[in-house]
């Protein structure tokens, strides 16, 4: 994820500096060096924590005397806390977020919280640096971010999947794979963009819109959800991937 975000990040003035031991090649204005020890005497206005969980005590500490004064630590790391990564950065600025896998192609959604001691032009800095992925939303709280990364970090998993069902369901009635593709994420595409051009108008007056009474989309809709199952389905969905993150954190 941290590579695919630095493509977007890029854009701007910015110049990133990328340490890993196992990386052979970084993007364009982008410098790869090995080790901490051989920018160790730099410093710097922001450092991106882009690691595993588990490996943030370990790996942290050694960089928390090369931020400057101004500033601010911005973490992409999964279920780890603004305590802990302040902990490990001897109580810097600690900004979260959480993006999901669309900021791949700079179609992400990504929420943002800002821990003790972030000041305005952290934020502003960091919102704008995300903005270059996508769309962001901040939060006020980490348990409001364990709640965005239910329902957008882990979201495009359950699109994957009810796409993958509806692919599924078309083929079964006759299509071939291909086009069974082509119908389902172009019928899903062309209504996402839709709904995201009319943010006036609410989802199920979207959807009246489009059904006509005794009509194919009609029956549709009342086997998909007429008994409210696919409704309860989806908020078990969230609630079991925010505990989880919880539990996480």
């Amino acid at each position: 994820m941290g590579s695919a975000l630095l493509e977007y990040w890029n854009k701007g003035d910015e110049k990133f500096i990328i340490v890993d031991p196992f990386l052979e090649t970084a993007p364009d204005n982008t410098r790869l060096v090995k080790s901490r020890e051989e920018i160790s005497s730099e410093q710097f206005d922001l450092i991106i924590v882009a690691i595993k969980p588990q490996m943030v005590e370990q790996e942290l500490p050694a960089y928390s005397t090369m931020l400057s004064g101004k500033g601010y630590v911005l973490s992409i790391a999964a279920g780890t806390s603004i305590v802990r990564l302040s902990g490990a950065m001897s109580g810097a600025p600690i900004i979260r977020v959480m993006p999901n896998l669309p900021a791949a192609i700079g179609k992400g959604t990504s929420s943002l919280v800002a821990g003790l001691g972030v000041n305005d032009k952290h934020r502003s800095h960091a919102v704008e640096l995300m903005e270059r992925t996508g769309t962001v939303l901040e939060v006020e709280s980490e348990d409001m971010l364990d709640r965005a990364t239910a329902v957008a970090g882990s979201g495009p998993g359950y699109v994957f999947e009810i796409a993958r069902m509806y692919v599924a369901a078309a083929e079964e009635l006759g299509f071939s794979r291909e086009d069974a593709r082509t119908l389902v994420l172009g019928t899903i595409e062309g209504t996402i963009a839709m709904a995201i051009a009319d943010d006036e108008t609410s989802l199920e007056t979207l959807r009246d819109n489009v059904t006509s009474k005794g009509g194919t989309t009609a029956a549709g809709l009342e086997a998909l959800n007429g008994d409210d199952a696919l409704s309860a389905k989806m908020r078990d969905t969230l609630t079991a991937a925010y505990d989880r993150a919880r539990e996480l954190r």
